[in-house]
């Protein structure tokens, strides 16, 4: 990975994105793409990064940049600050937890999370709250109120055999991807238009993808995002074989179309680009599921990122397989004339 992919990957990791405030973390990610292309947002806060936009056949990538977090509810007169979820938190990991809280004041506001329970292991979002120090609410209410912000405070780390650690690798590696796929796709002659976008709120509602597939009108549609390692101790492997180090997961499953999944494993094959499958059968919990129902219909598919530890404060991602989905997903792009028929049938 070369110093400024690296560096632009930490900067996102280390900016603040709860999803329905990612503005910080989308500047970013607009200063690094508008050097290869062409770059502009919308009203839901989506950021764009396109390629080669006179072209007939549209090729849409999505990964939301939005992170879990904490939204304050509550600053109470002894001065503890209540909170509900933006997003899904387990909440046995909370307790301990160092966050940072955005305050409407425009000041950072570090606190620590508690709970009233007895054992922790019985921790809920309606008996945690955080302790930012202060002895009563007076000074407290003068930077924090009812609908700020709070994300757990991370620093990412490069550990082991080339693993990084981090909050929000769900999905801020994505965001990179789709960013570094872009950065490779600006130097080849391109028969089909690249739209990617850094989505917002896919962890509350997807309308970011929602209202840039509506946009854009896609011919298809590629969402980045992560997926469980199933390899760890009392991890599940009900959905696949998926695991760090063996490259970006292919989903199959009755949102996926089969023809674009074709695609994609016959440039890995040519190649010799790895790739791992997994089983999406209903739905995706992803961006694409948002996606293929506007207009008339996207034909998407999915490329995630083994992640271990998701939705907690210190995921964990092989840097491989970061590189290589990248690889994956640009090489195929660069290999498609705009002139494919994603119709599983024809008449």
């Amino acid at each position: 990975m070369e110093k400024t992919s690296k560096d632009f990957l930490l900067d996102l990791l280390r900016s603040p994105s709860p999803s329905g405030d990612e503005s910080r973390a989308q500047k970013i990610w607009l200063d690094y793409v508008k050097k290869f292309a062409e770059v502009k947002t919308d009203e839901v806060g989506n950021a764009y990064g396109i390629l080669n936009p006179k072209a007939t056949f549209k090729v849409m990538l999505a990964a939301h940049i939005d992170e879990i977090a904490m939204i304050v509810t509550k600053v109470d007169e002894r001065g503890y600050v209540w909170f509900t979820n933006s997003g899904w938190l387990n909440p046995k990991m909370l307790p301990g937890m160092k966050v940072d809280i955005y305050g409407y004041s425009g000041k950072t506001i570090k606190g620590i999370i508690q709970t009233t329970a007895e054992k922790e292991a019985n921790a809920t979002i309606e008996n945690c709250f955080i302790d930012c120090g202060y002895n009563d609410d007076k000074k407290l209410k003068k930077l924090v109120r009812i609908g700020d912000y709070a994300v757990y405070e991370s620093e990412p780390q490069i550990i082991g055999e080339n693993k990084i650690v981090s909050k929000a690798l769900d999905n801020k590696t994505g965001s990179y991807i789709i960013a570094e796929v872009l950065k490779k796709l600006s130097k080849k002659k391109l028969n089909i238009g690249v739209y990617a976008i850094s989505t917002t709120g896919e962890e509350t509602n997807s309308r970011g993808a929602f209202t840039a597939a509506a946009r854009i009108k896609p011919n298809m549609a590629l969402a980045c995002d992560v997926t469980f390692d199933s390899q760890h101790p009392g991890a599940n492997d009900a959905n696949g074989q998926v695991t760090l180090g063996k490259g970006g997961a292919l989903s199959i499953g009755s949102p996926i179309n089969r023809k674009i999944d074709e695609i994609f494993e016959k440039t890995a094959k040519k190649k010799k680009i790895p790739y791992q499958l997994e089983i999406t059968a209903d739905r995706t919990h992803t961006d694409a599921d948002k996606i293929m129902y506007s207009g008339e219909g996207v034909p998407v598919a999915l490329v995630s990122l083994p992640v271990k530890y998701m939705h907690s404060p210190s995921e964990m991602a092989d840097l491989n397989d970061l590189n290589k989905t990248v690889d994956l997903i640009a090489e195929t792009l660069a290999s498609m004339t705009g002139k494919e028929d994603l119709r599983p049938i024809k008449p």
